[in-house]
């Protein structure tokens, strides 16, 4: 039991190594940044040959303070739905296309087309759009034949590191069900969308549960980032499922809320549900033989970020959040839209745009920052509501994580505009932990990931709403859901003209 346990996340923003004990005490952690690459409008791309470099520097790091024989396992998770490329030799064909590139809305039109959405929903969970790593395949098909002539295998982000540390082609159920690609209630590929589609089984890995053995260190690997040759490496999650499992949501009734750059709902199944118009995504969980629902809106701690950088560069984040803890809920009739980067749910629409509406004379830079707070606490909330809608009624903890939970202020909102009591966990390390976790259960450290998170995460701080600022936000609420449809049509027309499309 004194062995160690290594999860590997490759985020969009940089490949963390995490060293966790058998208790779940962090051992050690190292990040090295990785670089977004935006060449055209609505692209968002990287080189998966820098996610390796980026791995390989991290687990150097980390194995500075922990020795390589004591990893018993590695696991592995990272960003969704990114597609990667390899021809025969494993070789990379071109930049990943990853989850928040926008380009491929007339492939998704196609996909509706060949499948029909109902039969897909039906199928896979979901509906087409723009972010899932079907329609992308589409899109190079359609417009590089070339690359899409030479393409032999479709691997994931963090499955492609899987391959260059073991060799290996293989992917979890989890991020396999974010494909568009998948047999929701089988777990495993679905021979009629692949047939619908005319894309080649034969370039999809074998599927495996998150805590399953899929390959181990290979010599070259383990040469070059210092790990043991042969330490088993598992299946592990995207890392919204490997995220949930850090935070220890993996049963009903715990709902996991993320404030990242993007904003996450995550609400564990027993059984697959799924929403009838697919607004809601329906994947496999991490956890053997469980599902989850969720919603993603793409700007949440996003929104702070860039309404920091863009207007108040020298002013810190602490600075600009302690001055809108002195305006009332409601921002004094201020109202902000955070569709900054088009929105995915409950309105899956890369067009959609960001606003302020209620603007006058009288409202200052701390009601323009709490508006911003407030905004990403309603499009959450509109996920929120979705799930109860699906029959997850029972909620008996909402876990809230991220860079924006930090905030006691925005914790103590979305309490407030989610109507429920918030917990904060002693584990923040996210999806990397639940891989690491994820990693003890294949090594046998736990029998199981109920044992796993139940031995290694608990409850820390718990935020109760306030009746006041309750009453407030379910006034204004209703107004914010009225903002995207009256929005739209000029939202719309202004992308057009910025994309010339």
């Amino acid at each position: 039991m004194s062995k160690k346990l290594l999860g590997i996340d490759v985020s969009t923003t940089g490949v963390k190594a995490l060293v966790i004990d058998h208790e779940g005490a962090i051992v050690g952690s190292f990040t090295s940044p990785l670089q977004l690459s935006n060449p055209r409008p609505l692209w968002s791309e990287q080189q998966p040959h820098d996610w390796w470099a980026a791995a390989v520097n991290s687990i150097q790091q980390v194995l500075r303070e922990t020795s390589a024989g004591d990893i018993a396992a590695i696991g592995l998770t990272g960003q969704m739905h990114g597609l990667v490329l390899l021809d025969a030799d494993g070789e990379v064909l071109r930049p990943a296309i990853l989850w928040n590139d926008q380009r491929c809305a007339n492939e998704c039109d196609e996909i509706r087309r060949r499948v029909e959405k109902e039969r897909l929903v039906r199928i896979s969970g979901n509906d087409a759009l723009t972010g899932f790593t079907a329609p992308k395949i589409l899109w190079v098909r359609d417009h590089e034949p070339d690359v899409y002539g030479r393409a032999r295998h479709v691997l994931l982000p963090k499955d492609y590191l899987r391959y260059k540390l073991t060799h290996e082609y293989a992917m979890d159920k989890a991020d396999g069900s974010g494909t568009l690609l998948f047999d929701l209630e089988r777990r495993d590929w679905s021979n009629d969308i692949l047939d619908a589609l005319e894309i080649p089984a034969s370039w999809l890995p074998p599927t495996f549960e998150g805590p399953a053995i899929t390959g181990r260190i290979a010599r070259e690997t383990a040469e070059a980032t210092g790990l043991r040759e042969g330490t088993p490496v598992v299946a592990g999650g995207g890392d919204q499922s490997a995220g949930a499992v850090g935070v220890g949501a993996i049963r009903p009734g715990v709902i996991a809320v993320t404030m990242g750059t993007s904003g996450v709902v995550f609400a564990a199944t027993e059984t697959p549900l799924i929403e009838a118009q697919g607004r809601l995504h329906a994947f496999c969980h991490a956890v053997p033989k469980r599902w989850h629902l969720m919603g993603v809106m793409l700007s949440a701690a996003g929104s702070l970020q860039w309404y920091r950088d863009a207007l108040y560069p020298n002013a810190t984040f602490d600075e600009l959040v302690t001055e809108a803890a002195s305006v009332p809920a409601g921002s004094d009739g201020l109202l902000f839209l955070p569709y900054l980067c088009g929105e995915r749910t409950p309105h899956p629409d890369p067009l959609a745009r960001g606003a302020w509406v209620g603007l006058t004379t009288r409202h200052t830079r701390a009601h323009l920052t709490r508006a911003v707070l407030e905004g990403v606490a309603f499009g959450l909330k509109d996920i929120f509501s979705l799930i109860q809608e699906v029959g997850l009624k029972e909620i008996d903890e909402v876990r809230v994580s991220g860079g924006g939970a930090k905030s006691n202020l925005w914790r103590q909102i979305l309490a407030d505009v989610l109507e429920s009591e918030l917990v904060t966990v002693n584990t923040t390390e996210g999806a990397a932990y639940g891989a690491a976790l994820l990693a003890g259960v294949g090594a046998g450290s736990w029998p199981d990931v109920d044992t796993a998170c139940s031995q290694t995460i608990r409850v820390g701080d718990r935020v109760l709403p306030d009746a006041t600022n309750v009453a407030r936000y379910t006034e204004l609420y209703p107004h914010y859901r009225s903002l995207y449809p009256a929005l739209r049509p000029v939202s719309h027309a202004l992308s057009m003209i910025e994309t010339g499309l």
